[in-house]
């Protein structure tokens, strides 16, 4: 049985407010969620960095530093962990 014209307009109605809607939501949804991502570069360069740099001070001078000498093998973690959270904090960049 063929649709009323009522029912043909409400649909149509219905279909033009949700896709207004729908629009604007995402719209809203890009706006927040480009300014929120902004100051990821600025953490996992200087960590990712701070890490390399902990490794190369940590082998070529660790033995003339005494708070690395006392750390012992664990500058080798703190070094990678902070490499490893860099490339973790990559990942929540859009």
């Amino acid at each position: 049985m063929p649709e009323s014209k009522v029912r043909k307009q409400a649909k149509s109605k219905q279909q033009h407010t949700s896709s207004v809607e729908d629009a604007e939501l995402r719209s809203e949804r890009q706006r927040l969620s480009g300014a929120q991502r902004n100051w990821v570069p600025w953490v996992f360069i200087p960590v990712g960095l701070l890490g390399v740099l902990w490794m190369v001070v940590y082998n070529l001078a660790g033995n003339s530093i005494g708070f690395m000498q006392s750390l012992g093998d664990w500058n080798v973690a703190i070094g990678l962990g902070l490499i490893v959270a860099s490339f973790s904090l990559m990942t929540l960049w859009k």
